[in-house]
């Protein structure tokens, strides 16, 4: 089958779908977006070059299943949406939050007799518009912007927003730091506690080259999270992030290799010495996906670490986890050394039925300080999540599901704890 590549939002050209496609594995290589207006393009065409120019998360909604087709087939635009409703239960130390097992927020003094918890929600449910103009072309122009309604009672609240032309992506969406098609599936909206997954404002270049070889260079926004001490504060920010990945992917592209780099420099007020700092971070992580052999069976993989880049892996963001004080020096803020890893498994028992289990594994090294607004004793140190799941298609559009998820939680003076819990999908994509 012969596809139209978007290499990484490169210009076009014609190859087997994967090569450069990128997206994520259990998105189906095939599908059908049904032409409403200056029907003749070919429904296939529609949907590959939707697909390639929507986000690579498995919760990312992507293709439509109607579309408009401009004049001589100069632009494609769809309107697209989600009704996902997820039936959870926890047990344990239950958390609030049925839309995202976030191990960091498992609650440590649960009340005796409030141990499980039945929730719900369709706060996950999203809506998209994805445009394509001139598919094909070297000038092809992309636009994407979508949403859910997890906000507070049921606000909605923006994910995607942003413009790709000739390489270059700027508007607000996945960091580049970020390997989102190397993401296991889940039912969770969060997925693996060490998974590095932010959105940003950003702008960012990407180029293929050679034969499975692509680079991207980037710059965003910067935002610290840090624990504070009674002579430091943050300031505002002024110099942006820099991420860029190498990337080396073989059977078409199918299988993929990306090796990332992250540098920081974040500002913060020493009020001892009564002037600004900045702390020099840096991080490297390793990520990708491949089949195993000729069987159905597919594999997830990332590993990060750094210091100073809490801000970026899930669980840690928000958690002053980016800087913390120097316990040998008053006034003074150190970068974080941590690392997030996950590795999954995914088997396709059929086109409507597959399966997923991964495991991820995030921790923080926060130097041992007296003084700080989050006290020592009680800051993250370490947090396990596993993940087992079944997918299974009862139409096209119409998904149910379910998953069990274990999450822990162990704080720096060693206190821990943890929560189960049972997500039940039903799903209509249209």
């Amino acid at each position: 089958m012969k596809r139209i590549i978007l290499p990484l939002l490169c210009a076009a050209s014609l190859m087997p779908h994967a090569a450069n496609a990128q997206n994520h594995p259990a998105i189906p290589d095939e599908g059908e977006v049904k032409v409403v207006f200056n029907a003749g393009e070919p429904d296939q065409k529609v949907y590959d070059a939707f697909i390639e120019n929507a986000p690579k998360r498995f919760n990312s909604p992507a293709a439509p299943r109607f579309a408009i087709v401009g004049k001589h087939n100069l632009f494609y635009l769809g309107i697209g949406g989600v009704i996902k409703g997820v039936g959870v239960f926890d047990w344990g130390n239950p958390i609030d939050d049925p839309s995202d097992f976030t191990t960091a927020d498992i609650p440590f003094d649960t009340p005796r007799g409030d141990g499980g918890k039945l929730q719900g929600t369709f706060g996950q449910s999203k809506i998209f518009i994805n445009f394509v103009a001139l598919p094909g072309t070297d000038n092809r122009l992309g636009a994407y912007i979508s949403g859910k309604f997890s906000g507070p009672h049921g606000a909605f609240r923006l994910d995607h927003a942003y413009i790709n032309y000739r390489g270059f992506t700027v508007g607000h969406t996945s960091s580049l730091f970020e390997d989102g098609a190397a993401a296991p599936p889940t039912i969770d909206d969060e997925g693996p506690c060490g998974l590095v997954g932010v959105t940003n404002n950003l702008i960012n270049y990407r180029h293929s080259f050679g034969k499975g070889f692509k680079v991207g260079l980037g710059l965003e926004l910067p935002s610290v999270s840090a624990t504070t001490s009674a002579t430091t504060r943050i300031v505002s920010q002024r110099i942006p992030d820099i991420p860029a990945f190498v990337q080396y992917g073989w059977d078409d592209d199918s299988g993929w290799l990306r090796f990332s780099v992250l540098m920081r420099n974040m500002q913060y007020r020493d009020m001892v010495a009564d002037k600004n700092r900045t702390a020099t971070a840096w991080g490297v992580k390793l990520s990708g996906s491949t089949a195993i052999g000729t069987t159905p069976l597919r594999a997830y993989y990332q590993a990060a670490y750094g210091r100073g880049i809490g801000g970026y892996i899930q669980d840690l963001a928000d958690l002053g986890l980016d800087l913390s004080p120097d316990g040998d020096t008053p006034g003074r803020l150190s970068a974080v050394k941590a690392w997030g890893a996950y590795a999954g498994l995914q088997y396709t028992f059929s086109s409507k039925v597959f399966s997923s289990v991964s495991y991820s594994h995030c921790r923080a090294y926060a130097d041992r300080y007296a003084d700080g607004s989050t006290p020592w004793s009680e800051q993250y140190k370490y947090a396990q999540y596993v993940s087992a799941n079944v997918f299974y298609t009862i139409l096209p559009g119409l998904q149910t599901g379910l998953e069990y998820l274990y999450g822990r939680r162990v704080d720096m003076d060693g206190h821990s704890r943890h929560d189960n819990r049972i997500n039940a999908l039903l799903q209509f994509s249209f």
